[in-house]
């Protein structure tokens, strides 16, 4: 099977599908922690390092990029669902901190495996609409957010924290129909000519200057995201004085409203183009956040859902401008992308939560809005095509 204009829609749901189940499994850690902080004894200080073995192979994305173009990188999108959930199902029965600690390391390693290719096959299959195949792809994973902790809840109702095994032969079962419908799409032996005569450092070179783009974008926009990611229920429940019920259900209804946007705003884009869709959410977005702040209660959520479409909405958009320019070494270039947003991401979720222990989370969100305007002059920055 070989790249083609027609939207390979059967193939992109089950990436899509594919993305979805690979995520649910590295979301297990959060709700597990509690079970396994009492299992073996330990503070939460000493709990959370699981989140940084399990984020630090992320840091390896350019040089999995560089093994991605050189092998047949499709198979990293086969068998990694497989290596996540063996590694993930497996935490409920780990005897020691030690093997937890192994075994989210090397689930790191899978999920760098498994996201610096996907994007570029996503477009290989996608025809010219890159932009919808990419909405495709983040809607599975965004989804993974909200069914992942409901997913090990259940399991854990049902078998016990030693019975999370159980869970194993899905991730098999995904990798094995992967490897039947996906084993002949090729994602870099179009580009082997380019890659001889240009090399990875040229490519960086050459590329800089948008990567630098992306990285204005990124930056500015990030702690907003991730400052709402990580702690709106906590600024229902602690400065608005809501039940935990009520911010727990505005952090579902958030996440729901991004898999939303993910899913229209690369389609749009194909339409309207990738930086009229970057422009309209760089504007758009710090007005919503203020909006947000300054409503109370049930009223806050129209604003709540819009934040979120808009918030989540630039990801696909990102990710097709990537693949757009990316037409040698595209999973090389896709590797940097993929590491300017997890630096950014981890970076801005600490700031975050210095910041809101310093001027308190209302006022955090201000000054993200504020921050965020700084975007716009980086899209403008953007070639039109």
């Amino acid at each position: 099977m070989t790249s083609s204009k027609k939207f390979q829609t059967s193939n992109l749901i089950l990436i899509s599908l594919s993305h979805n189940l690979h995520d649910i499994y590295s979301s297990f850690l959060a709700p597990l922690r509690p079970l396994l902080i009492e299992k073996f004894g330990i503070s939460l200080s000493v709990a959370a390092l699981w989140d940084l073995f399990q984020r630090i192979p992320w840091l390896l994305n350019p040089l999995i990029g560089i093994i991605a173009e050189k092998t047949a990188a499709r198979y990293f999108i086969i068998v990694t669902p497989a290596i996540t959930a063996v590694t993930m199902s497996l935490l409920g029965v780990a005897p020691t901190f030690t093997i937890v600690s192994i075994l989210l390391f090397v689930s790191g390693i899978s999920g760098a495996l498994f996201h610096v290719p996907a994007p570029v096959m996503v477009k290989k299959i996608s025809g010219d609409r890159t932009g919808k195949g990419m909405s495709f792809y983040m809607f599975g994973g965004e989804m993974a957010r909200t069914i992942g902790p409901l997913v090990i809840t259940g399991a854990v109702s049902l078998w016990g924290l030693q019975g999370t095994w159980k869970l194993i032969p899905f991730g098999l079962v995904a990798s094995f129909i992967l490897y039947l419908r996906l084993r002949k799409i090729k994602i870099s032996s179009d580009f082997q000519k380019n890659a001889k005569q240009t090399g990875f450092w040229k490519t960086f070179k050459k590329y800089l200057p948008f990567f630098l783009i992306l990285i204005g974008i990124t930056f500015f926009r990030a702690i907003m995201k991730s400052g709402l990611s990580a702690f709106l229920p906590t600024y229902y429940f602690t400065e608005k004085g809501e039940t935990l019920w009520f911010a727990n259900s505005a952090l579902s209804i958030f996440q729901l409203a991004g898999a939303i946007g993910t899913l229209v705003s690369g389609t749009v884009s194909d339409k309207i183009g990738r930086k009229t869709s970057l422009l309209i959410i760089a504007i758009v977005t710090p007005f919503l956040m203020y909006l947000f702040i300054s409503s109370k209660g049930l009223l806050s959520f129209p604003f709540l859902i819009l934040l979120g479409f808009f918030i989540f909405a630039p990801g696909p958009v990102l990710l097709a401008l990537v693949q757009d320019i990316g037409k040698e070494k595209p999973v090389f270039i896709n590797s940097i992308f993929m590491t300017i947003s997890f630096i950014t991401a981890s970076l801005s979720v600490v700031f975050a939560g210095l910041l809101g222990d310093w001027i308190g989370l209302e006022n955090t969100y201000k000054l993200s809005a504020f921050l965020a305007v700084g975007a716009i002059p980086f899209v403008l920055m953007l070639k039109s095509k």
